[in-house]
């Protein structure tokens, strides 16, 4: 009988992706950098002042570190943050972002996205959707064994991009929120999305911003610029959380396909 190792079939996989999505460009096994990974969580952990941390376990690594946060009251929902290349999910656009939430009621879980080692260029990662999908499916999992029934997700620049392909075949989210993505939908989308870049954001999440009828028309989904923001968001997350707050709501609610109902 012939072994295969599971570590290579989700190499090739990943390649498979990356191959697809440049249209046939030559593309070597990329495989998650886990040491660095494992010093991400040892300098987080012991820093974390919102949340608690929580390990999720996926086929290729059986500790993904989470960070989990809930507000004072009742939440109205909970949403999966996604950081972009290389960080971690207390990393800070990030951390802004989840403890910005919590203070307006949500309840927030923070994944740790696979990384590759420092130097890697930001288009390798493209190699790890495999990896990445199998933590954004965890994750999603955990939640709902936690009782949380309501989720969004809101991601950034390469989370985004990685989000994008897992919204291939994910059904069971309420919402979306791309936060500087890089990459044009991977399919139309069927969910609530609300679009935002920076006016000084990269020329290619620019580039791609969709036009009002690629967005689906239930009264929730928008395309948003925020004015002087760079990529980064630098100065600029409480009005990104004050567009991204009426939007979960809205979703959380069920308000979006009533609106859209509407003559």
């Amino acid at each position: 009988m012939i072994s295969i190792d599971p570590e290579r079939m989700r190499a090739a996989r990943a390649c498979l992706v990356v191959l697809l999505l440049a249209a046939g460009t030559a593309c070597a096994a990329v495989v998650p950098d886990d040491a660095r990974e494992s010093r991400w969580a040892q300098e987080v952990v012991p820093q974390i002042v919102v949340g608690d941390p929580v390990w999720l376990s996926t086929p290729h690594r059986p500790r993904v570190l989470a960070l989990y946060a809930t507000p004072a009251g009742k939440a109205q929902g909970v949403v999966i943050v996604v950081h972009g290349a290389g960080v971690h999910p207390d990393w800070n656009l990030i951390g802004e972002i989840r403890s910005g939430l919590v203070d307006r009621g949500f309840a927030t879980l923070s994944v740790q996205m696979p990384v590759l080692a420092g130097d890697a260029p930001r288009d390798a990662y493209g190699g790890l959707t495999a990896y990445a999908t199998e933590r954004l499916d965890a994750a999603l999992d955990w939640l709902h064994r936690q009782g949380h029934a309501h989720v969004a997700v809101l991601s950034h620049s390469m989370g985004a991009s990685m989000v994008n392909e897992w919204m291939r075949t994910k059904r069971d989210v309420d919402g979306w929120i791309a936060v500087g993505m890089l990459v044009p939908f991977a399919r139309a989308p069927s969910i609530p999305v609300l679009d935002v870049t920076g006016a000084r954001d990269f020329p290619e999440a620019l580039a791609r911003v969709p036009k009002a009828d690629a967005l689906p028309r239930d009264g929730c989904s928008a395309a948003v610029t925020i004015a002087g923001a760079d990529h980064f968001m630098t100065s600029a997350v409480p009005r990104l959380l004050d567009v991204a707050a009426p939007f979960l709501e809205r979703v959380f609610a069920g308000a979006c396909k009533a609106a859209a109902s509407r003559p």
